[in-house]
């Protein structure tokens, strides 16, 4: 009886999550509340922040259809050194807000990728003045608002791409250390938190831009690329795991940031004004959608696309916004835009991700 007693006493008491209705019934309504709000959810007591920060409520809120996207930066400020900035564009003040900032050991390092994963951002690789290319990783959880150290690539890089495909990272090519193949390519698996290292021959150090179209990798040589001057690109396809030279007709065009809208590839060209460019897959050609205005846009430029919204963003965090859809009915002229003011402390835009929660 004494036994029965003490070990009731030492059971933990079940507090729902709005007293007096089912949490199932509570989960439905607090799931609804806007992502802008989930600060201050996570506020009201232990039991709101586990539900907030957990993956039961993203996959809920995917499910429902009640998912926000929100976008976010990786910038180099006046000081050379590394920050984030995220925007939440359904604000009625759209502005950039600064978020923590990523560890001390990599404010100061160059070539460094930026990715997405579910919910939370990378931040991984990179190099310094006096440090070689490095395997460390970080990542930011958005629900719990903080940095944390992640399980390390198997190889050190820096300069390389990296893209997010098939629920998997991908750091690919780039400079490495001494004993690194820089033919190589890691992929990352959160499930079971490990990186492993691959290598393909078609595989080229040299990389300026990379982006994910009709699931496969594409990626865009740099000039000083050692492979044949016709071959403009390579494609990874995950079904074979091989890389394979890329159509060089889709590539031709592919001459500054890229962005995938509705499976349609946009590219900003940035060689002579601001003008957004895009790949017809029926007739096999690049058109000139349209022009931005030189009084908003301040080059060098980062794309991100929410829905068929694309966002410019250039130095200073200064953003300009349109409708695809809308300039592709209009083709040829200045596109009609909304902006956002730029930061006064913010130099460059390193790479830009969204983020569903």
């Amino acid at each position: 009886m004494e036994l029965g007693e003490s070990e009731s006493q030492t059971e933990p008491t079940y507090t729902p999550l709005i007293s007096g209705i089912s949490d199932d019934i509570a989960l439905f309504c607090l799931a609804r509340v806007p992502r802008r709000y989930h600060t201050l959810l996570k506020c009201v007591s232990k039991r709101w922040r586990e539900l907030v920060c957990s993956e039961e409520w993203c996959s809920y809120r995917q499910k429902h259809n009640l998912n926000e996207t929100w976008i976010y930066a990786l910038c180099r400020d006046n000081f050379e050194r590394v920050c984030c900035y995220v925007l939440d564009p359904n604000s009625s003040q759209r502005c950039w807000k600064l978020l923590q900032r990523p560890p001390t050991q990599c404010l100061k390092r160059k070539g460094m990728a930026f990715e997405v994963l579910g919910r939370k951002l990378y931040l991984f690789g990179g190099c310094g003045w006096c440090e070689d290319a490095t395997d460390e990783v970080y990542c930011y959880d958005s629900s719990k608002g903080s940095w944390e150290e992640a399980s390390p690539l198997s190889t050190a890089r820096c300069y390389f791409a990296s893209e997010s495909l098939n629920s998997k990272l991908y750091a690919i090519g780039g400079v490495g250390s001494n004993s690194s193949d820089p033919r190589s390519w890691d992929t990352y698996d959160p499930s079971t938190n490990i990186w492993t290292s691959h290598s393909d021959p078609n595989i080229v150090p040299d990389i300026e831009e990379s982006i994910v179209i009709d699931g496969k990798i594409y990626i865009r040589c740099g000039a000083s690329s050692t492979i044949p001057p016709h071959v403009y690109s390579v494609v990874y396809e995950p079904s074979s795991g091989t890389w394979q030279h890329a159509d060089k007709d889709m590539m031709s065009g592919w001459c500054g940031p890229a962005i995938v809208v509705g499976g349609t590839l946009y590219v900003l060209d940035q060689s002579s004004g601001t003008r957004l460019m895009m790949w017809r897959k029926e007739t096999r050609d690049w058109v000139v959608v349209g022009r931005l205005s030189l009084l908003l846009t301040r080059p060098p430029c980062r794309l991100a696309a929410i829905g068929t919204s694309i966002f410019v963003l250039g130095k200073g965090l200064s953003t300009v916004v349109f409708d695809a859809g809308k300039a592709v009915q209009n083709i040829g002229g200045v596109m009609v835009s909304s902006s956002i003011p730029k930061l006064a402390y913010v130099d460059d835009v390193l790479s830009c991700k969204t983020l569903s929660i």
